[in-house]
């Protein structure tokens, strides 16, 4: 049975009496409040105000657009992990259920790179691409915060040294900065130099905040307590493989579809050497390695890995 108004409104008095305030006071507001539309609660007028293409190709607003949604599913995974990392005390069903919706994010984002391959034309994309230099999505600050609360800081590390050291010491070895090389004196790519510029401290910080509890310190906490589930493992290895085998596939067939040209590939807007950073067999990324088997390990990256 629902509680009565009078309930209710003896329930209101006391938590705005908590709070040291005069609830009629509240209640004269709700009167005078406007009804919420739904225009209103998701800002549309602002949203659709976001997609400001460069050139006049037509097919550069699916680019954008397209990016600009792929942020927003990045938003939504952070949000996730983050409940995953504050929560006191951790259980294996929440943490299972947390990562299903990690994991139907990244599914709805790999298959939306239908979008990308297959959703625009090549010569518009060639054209259109020259407006956007030196920008990348390499350039996606929230893809990297994703890879760095999964998984232990030296898991990200091109060469990882004997000695830890600190975050700040180590973050130059960081794995993605291989990709950011001038193809021909393989120096650092202005778009690369201004991805530090921008976020390098704030990478390192949040570094250092999860260096406790990251996806993978959470995982191992329930395994020594016992409380790691067969359920959970395979959720876990389902996450690892969507974000570094299945969503880079994906990647590198777009890059294949659009910069692929014989007899030499087509230089990625950002400079990027992509022929050998996208690869996630050359990437070698895992979140949790513990997860895997011995063949898996020794096979990762190739599309034929199943979870």
């Amino acid at each position: 049975m629902h509680e009565s108004l009078s309930d209710k409104l003896t329930q209101l008095e006391q938590k705005f009496a908590a709070m040291g305030q005069d609830m009629a006071s509240y209640l004269e507001g709700l009167l005078q409040a406007d009804y919420l539309t739904y225009w209103d609660y998701v800002h549309l007028d602002t949203l659709l105000s976001l997609q400001t293409p460069k050139t006049a190709y037509p097919d550069e607003l699916i680019f954008v657009t397209y990016h600009q949604i792929t942020e927003l599913y990045f938003k939504l995974v952070l949000h996730e992990i983050a409940q995953i990392a504050e929560a006191q005390p951790l259980t294996p069903a929440f943490f299972t259920a947390r990562m299903q919706r990690v994991n139907r994010y990244f599914d709805l984002l790999e298959q939306s790179f239908g979008v990308m391959i297959a959703g625009m034309e090549r010569e518009q994309f060639l054209k259109f691409r020259m407006a956007l230099l030196p920008s990348s999505g390499f350039q996606s600050v929230q893809f990297r915060e994703i890879e760095i609360v999964s998984t232990d800081f030296q898991q990200l590390l091109a060469d990882a040294p004997a000695e830890p050291g600190s975050i700040a010491d180590r973050y130059d070895l960081i794995y993605w900065k291989q990709g950011a090389t001038e193809l021909a004196t393989q120096q650092k790519t202005l778009t690369l130099n201004q991805f530090d510029r921008q976020y390098s401290g704030r990478l390192v910080r949040l570094a250092e905040i999860y260096q406790t509890k990251n996806l993978h310190k959470r995982l191992q906490e329930l395994e020594q307590t016992g409380q790691l589930t067969t359920e959970l493992a395979d959720v876990l290895r389902e996450y690892d493989h969507r974000v570094n085998v299945r969503w880079k596939l994906a990647h590198l067939r777009s890059a294949v579809q659009y910069l692929h040209k014989t007899p030499t590939d087509i230089k990625a807007t950002g400079g990027t050497n992509w022929q050998t950073y996208l690869p996630p067999v050359q990437q070698q990324r895992i979140f949790f390695p513990a997860l895997w088997s011995a063949e898996a390990l020794q096979h990762w990256g190739r599309p034929s890995l199943q979870t």
